[in-house]
């Protein structure tokens, strides 16, 4: 899997093409210093993925990102400092625009977390090198290229009606954009509380909170243990900790064991709500590799909760929604821009 690393520090990108250059499964393209170089590079190196820097000289990374998902799209994995509130924002804004992933910047190699940190890098790297993206056009009209697989008439069983007490959502990869266009598609006086995980480094996860906080009209924070919910909230799981519904509305915030790989975990989450909320309880499963969720989503299915997993036609990638649908966890399977409009609907269901 050929890598085009975009960084304009020299020492970063020297500790990058020393990473990259450990693993067998990729091999350096290039290694450019600006978003003008690797735009200039792009169509003559022809990555299968591109490690981006985000904070770059002239044209930033957040703008390459967009130019090269409307040019030539390819997979773009975002190396950022984690601990840069500017920076974030732009990582952020940087998967809104077509990015898939953020991962850490790599320190120097006497650091105690190097290996982990490199380890991550080159994951990523081979992961969403094999992720097909699609050319970014205009807001509204990101997902038109995908005409093949229309969404399909449901329900596929009836819906429970009992009046909804919380909302549960996952995410994964592609996560970030499509819980800003379902949260965001939500009014501030939304009646329920929204518990939420998205799978990220967990360095991250301040930073994807606050920026989902300014990008939606509901208030947004990083979960907290036995926190008690409030309705028009949305609760962020915390980086590597799973994130779970307690007894008299409640969180659980916990160091358990991953689930299917996975802490946060979906499941964990679903579960929790299954048990708590029952018929109350709305789930939603959202893009993302794996299968993280789906069962979870199933047991709130089973409990008598509202549930939705993301179509395909939508999906950066459909893998979790795609293991719910399989198990018919699924009530709704909805593009994403139509989950927001259901849920506000199912928000407003009164008891059976």
């Amino acid at each position: 899997m050929r890598v085009l690393v975009v960084e304009d520090s020299l020492v970063v990108r020297i500790l990058l093409t020393h990473i990259i250059g450990r693993d067998p499964r990729l091999e350096l393209a290039g290694a450019v210093e600006s978003g003008e170089a690797a735009l200039a590079a792009i169509e003559t190196v022809r990555p299968d993925v591109i490690s981006m820097d985000i904070r770059l000289p002239g044209i930033d990374g957040l703008e390459t990102t967009r130019r090269i998902m409307a040019s030539r799209p390819t997979p773009i994995v975002v190396i950022a400092d984690s601990v840069e509130d500017s920076s974030l924002k732009i990582s952020m804004n940087a998967l809104r625009a077509g990015a898939l992933s953020v991962v850490e910047k790599p320190v120097a190699t006497t650091n105690d977390g190097y290996e982990a940190v490199a380890g991550q890098i080159c994951t990523q790297l081979r992961i969403m090198a094999a992720v097909p993206v699609i050319r970014r056009r205009p807001i509204g009209a990101e997902w038109s290229a995908r005409k093949a697989a229309p969404a399909p008439e449901l329900p596929l069983l009836s819906e429970p009606g009992a009046a909804p007490s919380v909302l549960a959502v996952a995410a994964s990869t592609g996560g970030p954009p499509a819980l800003a266009k379902v949260i965001g598609g939500l009014a501030a006086d939304f009646p329920l509380p929204i518990l939420l995980v998205q799978h990220m480094g967990a360095a991250f996860m301040d930073g994807f909170a606050s920026w989902l906080d300014g990008v939606v009209p509901l208030a947004v924070g990083v979960a907290r243990d036995g926190q008690t919910i409030q309705p028009g909230h949305v609760y962020v799981a915390p980086g590597d900790r799973h994130l779970e519904l307690g007894a008299s509305g409640t969180l659980r915030v916990s160091d358990a064991a991953p689930v299917g790989g996975q802490r946060p975990a979906a499941t964990v989450l679903f579960r929790s709500v299954a048990r708590q909320a029952g018929a109350q309880g709305i789930g939603v499963l959202l893009t993302g590799m794996g299968e993280d969720g789906a069962q979870g989503l199933l047991d709130m299915r089973k409990a008598g909760a509202a549930t939705v997993a993301e179509h395909e036609s939508s999906a950066v990638v459909y893998g979790m929604p795609a293991a719910a649908v399989r198990l018919n966890a699924a009530a709704r399977v909805l593009p994403v821009d139509q989950v927001a409009p259901h849920l506000v609907r199912l928000a407003q269901r009164k008891p059976a």
